[in-house]
Order: C-alpha cells, then sequence, then structure tokens
C-alpha cells in the first residue's frame, strides 16, 4: 500500500485506547451474531458461532462486543410467564456452561490480538418496568412496576453477571440502556412515570442504573472496562431527545463509573429501526454522536449503518466518534479491515442493507443468511476449497444467481463459462436498482462484476442458449439460472391498455399516469420499492393487498423505514382485499373474509406487482434429453427454479458449488 492510500485511512486504522483496552484500530462489533450460531446453544452452534467471530478478527477487526448476554430475569413470581423478546427467565449469565463457552470466546479472540466485551441486557417489559406505562404504540404488553425489594434484587443480578464476566476472562461489560431494556425504562421520562426516589429528577431516574454501575465496579474494580449503550434520542413522543441523552451522559459520567459511551439511534420496531436498512443514508446520525460527544469527556462509539470504510474514516475524521461500530459491513466482508489496511478498498463485498441477515431467521424462521456472502456462517467449514481435477462448466443467465454460482465455480478452479441472453449481467436485480434507495444493491452487481472478471469467468453476452447448442459443446456440468417470466394473475381485465406491469415500469419502457393503483401479490418489498419508485416521479399511489398488513415477510427492523417513507409521500393501502376484476379507471376487489366487494376508481393504471414464473424450460430439455442421459451433470437455481429474493439465489449457488 503507498503511503496516499494508508493516510486516507489514517484515522480508522489507527490504535486507540479505553480504560485498560488497548484497540489497534477505531473498529468494534457490535452485537450482531445470534442468528448465525449461537454461543448458548449447542456444541455446534457455538462452534459457528465462534469461527464466524475469529475469522472477523483474523479479518482486523479490534474490538468485539459482540456477546449479548442476557441478566437471569428470576424476580418473576411463580407461575407467570414472560413473553416477547425478552422472555427468559434464567437468561445467559446464569447458564451451567457460561463460563466455559466465554472462556473459550475471549481466548480465541485475545489471540487474535483482539480485545473483548460482553452486553448485559434485560429487554424490559418483560414483564418488569419502571412504571406500568407502554414505551412503543406497536406493542400493548403492560409491563409489572418494579418495586424497592425488586429493584435491589436485579441489582444483585447484575453484580452476579459481573461475577461471571470476569470469570469468563471479558476485558470489559457494556450495559444495555436503551431499545426498549429496563434501565432504559428508568432513564426515560416516557416510561418513568414514579413518583419515588427512582423517578422524577435526573438523579433519580438514574438512580436504578448507577446502582447496577456501582455493584458491577465493585466486583471487576479498574481491571475491566465498563460501558454504557444509550440511545441518542427515543424515537416515540415523550421519550428524551438529544439534549436528554446529553444530560443522562453527563450525569452517569459524573459518577466516575464509566469509561465509554455507546451511542445509537433507533427502536427495535420503528422508522428507524436500531438496524437501519437501505432507506437510510450511510451514517446518518453520525452528526448527532458528535453533538453528543462534544458534550461529555469519554469517549464515544457510534454505530449506524457505517457500512464502508470511507464512511468509517469521515465520522472519525470529523470527531464524531472515536471508535464505529461495524456489524453488517462484517458480515458481508469477512476481511473488511484488512483489506483497507492493505489497499485493497475496492474487493470489499458491499452490504446492501436488506436485513435479510435478521429477518429470515426471526420472521420466516429459515436458517440465517447474508443475500451477498452466502460463506457468512459456514466459517467452521475452513476456507474454499479448491478442485485438482478441473471441470468445463457453463452458466445460462447472469442474474444473481448465475453470478454467484459462476464466481464460486471459478474460486474453486473450475473452467467456466457464463451465456447472458442480454447485454448487461443481473437479471431481476437490474431492473430493481432503478427504484430509490438501491444504490448499494448496484454497488453490489459492480463488485460481483469486478469479480467474474478478476477470477476469469468467461462471459458471452447476448447470447441465448438452446439445448442442441449446450449439448453439442460437451461441458461436464451445466447450471441452468434463466430466472424468471413475469406473473399474469387470472383476473377480468387484465390485459387492459390501463395495465402494467412492475418490471415495465421499473425499467421506464412503460410510463403511468398521475393515480396508479398497484396490486400487491408480493410479501416483500417490490410493491412498496414501486410505490417509492412512482411517488418519485409525482404519482398519487394506492397498493391493494389481499393480506392484513403491508410485506409480511418484513421484519419490524425495515418494515417501519419503507412504510413511514411511504406514508410521507402519501400512499394510500386497501387491506385484506383480493382484486376479482380491472377495469377501464381502477379495480374491483373482494374482502377475503367476509366476501364483500367495493369498487375502487378514480386511477389512471393499474399495476401489476405480483412475481414472477420460474423458467424452467431449458433446465427441463436439458435434464430430459441426452447430454443428461450420457452422465453430465444438468442443475436448476435460482428463480428459474422458484422466484425468490437475493439471498435465495446466492444460498443456492453457494450449495450447489459446494457439490460441483
Amino acid at each position: 500500500m503507498s503511503a496516499d492510500q494508508k493516510s486516507d485511512y489514517s484515522h480508522l486504522l489507527s490504535p486507540f485506547r479505553i480504560g485498560p483496552m488497548e484497540l489497534k484500530n477505531r473498529v468494534v462489533l457490535p452485537p450482531h451474531a445470534s442468528a448465525i450460531g449461537n454461543i448458548f446453544g449447542t456444541d455446534e452452534e457455538a462452534e459457528r458461532n465462534l469461527a464466524y467471530y475469529v475469522s472477523r478478527a483474523r479479518g482486523g477487526a479490534a474490538w468485539f462486543d459482540s456477546l449479548s448476554a442476557w441478566v437471569p430475569n428470576t424476580g418473576v413470581i411463580p407461575g407467570f410467564e414472560p413473553t416477547g423478546v425478552g422472555a427468559t427467565v434464567q437468561g445467559h449469565y446464569s447458564l451451567p456452561f457460561f463460563v466455559e463457552r466465554v472462556q473459550a470466546y475471549s481466548d480465541a479472540l485475545h489471540a487474535e490480538g483482539a480485545v473483548v466485551t460482553g452486553q448485559m441486557v434485560h429487554q424490559g417489559g418483560m414483564p418488569h418496568g419502571a412504571s406500568p406505562v407502554l414505551s412503543a404504540p406497536v406493542f400493548n404488553t403492560v409491563p409489572h412496576q418494579l418495586n424497592r425489594e425488586e429493584i435491589a434484587h436485579f441489582v444483585g443480578q447484575y453484580e452476579f453477571c459481573a461475577r461471571q464476566a470476569q470469570a469468563a476472562r471479558l476485558d470489559g461489560v457494556e450495559l444495555h440502556m436503551n431499545h426498549d431494556d429496563l434501565l432504559e425504562y428508568f432513564l426515560s421520562p416516557l416510561t418513568n412515570r414514579r413518583d419515588d426516589e427512582y423517578g422524577g429528577s435526573i438523579e433519580n431516574r438514574c438512580r436504578f442504573p448507577v446502582e447496577v454501575l456501582r455493584a458491577i465496579r465493585d466486583v471487576t474494580g479498574s481491571s475491566m472496562v465498563i460501558g454504557i449503550r444509550l440511545n441518542l434520542r427515543e424515537e416515540v413522543p415523550g421519550g428524551y431527545d438529544i439534549n436528554g441523552a446529553i444530560e443522562i451522559a453527563q450525569y452517569l459520567e459524573s459518577t466516575g463509573l464509566v469509561d465509554y459511551f455507546h451511542g445509537v439511534v433507533g427502536s427495535p420496531w420503528g422508522n428507524p429501526s436500531y438496524i437501519q436498512p437501505h432507506f437510510f443514508e450511510a451514517g446518518q446520525w453520525a452528526e448527532l454522536a458528535g453533538q453528543f460527544k462534544r458534550a461529555i469527556s469519554l469517549p464515544v462509539v457510534h454505530t449506524g449503518r457505517i457500512n464502508h470504510p470511507d464512511v468509517a474514516e469521515r465520522i472519525l475524521a470529523a470527531g464524531h466518534a472515536d471508535v464505529v461500530g461495524m456489524a453488517r459491513a462484517h458480515i458481508a466482508e469477512s476481511d473488511i479491515i484488512e483489506k483497507t489496511r492493505t489497499g485493497r478498498v475496492d474487493e470489499i463485498r458491499p452490504c446492501v442493507g436488506g436485513n435479510e441477515c435478521i429477518s429470515r431467521r426471526y420472521v420466516e424462521g429459515l436458517p440465517f443468511g447474508c443475500a451477498v456472502n452466502p460463506a457468512t456462517s459456514n466459517e467452521v467449514d475452513g476456507p474454499w476449497p479448491t478442485v485438482t481435477d478441473p471441470k468445463r462448466v457453463l452458466v445460462v443467465g447472469g442474474g444473481p444467481a448465475g453470478m454467484e454460482f459462476a464466481a464460486l465455480a471459478r474460486e474453486k478452479g473450475h473452467d467456466v463459462e457464463l451465456w447472458e441472453s442480454s447485454d448487461t449481467l443481473g437479471g431481476q436485480l437490474r431492473t430493481a436498482i432503478n427504484a430509490p434507495t438501491y444504490d448499494m444493491f448496484e454497488k453490489y452487481l459492480t463488485w460481483q462484476q469486478r469479480r467474474l472478471d478478476r477470477t476469469g469467468v468467461k462471459i458471452a453476452y447476448g447470447h441465448t442458449a438452446t439445448q442442441a447448442e449446450i449439448e453439442k459443446a460437451g461441458f461436464d456440468v451445466v447450471a441452468v439460472a434463466t430466472g424468471s417470466t413475469r406473473r399474469t394473475p387470472d383476473i377480468p381485465g387484465v390485459y387492459g391498455d390501463n395495465v402494467a406491469v412492475i418490471r415495465d415500469v421499473l425499467t421506464g419502457e412503460v410510463q403511468v399516469g398521475k393515480r396508479v393503483l398497484i396490486v400487491a401479490q408480493d410479501d416483500h418489498m417490490p410493491p412498496l420499492s414501486l410505490a417509492d419508485y412512482l411517488t418519485e416521479r409525482g404519482a398519487e399511489v394506492t397498493i391493494v393487498y389481499a393480506t392484513q398488513v403491508a410485506g409480511q415477510l418484513l421484519g419490524r427492523y425495515i418494515v417501519g423505514g419503507i412504510l413511514g417513507r411511504l406514508d410521507e409521500k402519501g400512499v394510500q393501502y386497501r387491506f385484506m382485499e383480493d382484486v376479482v376484476e380491472i377495469t377501464a379507471t381502477g379495480v374491483i376487489t373482494r374482502n377475503v373474509y367476509s366476501g364483500r366487494t367495493y369498487e375502487v376508481d378514480g386511477f389512471d393504471n393499474v399495476v401489476l406487482a405480483c412475481g414472477g414464473v420460474g423458467d424452467a424450460g431449458l433446465y427441463e430439455s436439458l435434464k430430459n434429453g441426452p447430454a443428461a442421459a450420457d452422465g453430465r451433470e444438468v442443475h436448476i437455481l435460482g428463480d428459474a427454479y422458484a422466484p425468490r429474493r437475493l439471498v435465495f439465489a446466492t444460498r443456492q449457488a453457494y450449495a450447489l458449488a459446494k457439490l460441483v
């Protein structure tokens, strides 16, 4: 790396000290990997979790604040059943194998030159709170107000957790005082309506957190770092703003019990969530963190869609933070710091901010998956293998599935050709990037193109493959990734002159009028992104869903961002209504539960956002043809099999590439 390249990231790559912790650079990994592999689960899950983190430590990250562990919730009366995200009784710190598991985690990361801290989490309202007050309009479980004896009990629980953390050889602990944590409920004027010594003034609202801090410090002394993760503002009216956050931080700093603050933005459900998706700018709240930092003297960590070294360097150079948190960026790219250090920034795989990494696991109950890096969570298997007997591999179709499979097969050592019928790669993702806020998806396609060029995949554009041509060419392996065709639902009037399809609208092939009705037969982002696209161009949009909600497969960490964005632009919705006819000026709908019909008119155009149909014709002909009969491998993947999302395409490509 040249001196100029290194100076471009002089802040990011410089060392820093927080209490007794020496950081080799300014990057921390905040908690994010419970879906990748549960360190407190089975031995296999713990091994997977550890392998993931060790790979990121080898990739150069300095600090792992990645252990999110729950404080025992044993104050519940007999027979009471906690519910929701914080539904735990035993917690993690009291597990019989906590110390053993976390010692292995700490030792492995220390061996790679990293420092290691763990969070103490007590998600509030499950059932405990400062007052019987709701913290959000989307959660209606009223908490139990803790009495003095219960508060003292939980102080003791935190003290116990500190002893466990110390025994586990952690370098420090971070108190989770945000995102509906019990401690935040005491800090917040929204949720703390007490009139005793634990409510009212700033000193009283901080009393319980300070008692917890003192109990922890009595255990650890100066040997361990103690940090506080704090919202820079609360998202619900009645909560504190940035000035309230500063007031809290200044008071806690004055106790001498705290070593650093970790300032973040967002809620567990809203707009934004604390896991901000691609509707927001990278590092959007850095200046708010800077305002916070200038008001206190302790070091400040800031996390919030810091998705690239350029973003991190900009924030650090501006003095908005001392350390930056980069979680999803490390999910997408294990070697992000090492590639920055060695001048290979253009090789960093970009995080697209689609939040599949959390939505799949917690919404659909599917295994963890990163949309752009299917190797993530498979680190336990070791490096990607290479072959000694390369095969001739043909990939038909250059969409996300075909691109990923071609790259992986070539990286394995095979001789790979990719035939694409159009003049560009990307498939339907190339269409989707025309919607607002999809710039990172476009960067991902550019990165994949560079990867294919770098690895030496032979690409033929404008090449429509035929069965005869493929069989004559004599490839050892053929992977058919021909994508999908547009799906036209069987609705009277669907072929009317006023009807368009999402693909044609997003590419600009079809222009629509001022008032547009979208028929949404898609459980994920496309109908909402189409509405975003149309409203950017001045359209008035109504979306009709047969489901009870919009985007029912979108998790709470992403859906609030797009729904808030569209509401600001005046988008209207009709739910629980199936479109049974398209008219010249709108649609006729039927309530899916009562059967009652409605005429919805006054529209210039109706646009179908109804997904696609797998284009498996070539695959079926090859599978039943002489090539397959001769023992050549013929496979299908991606939307050609069944149209889904980017993460499905890349994961299927990875699974197939492992077998070839």
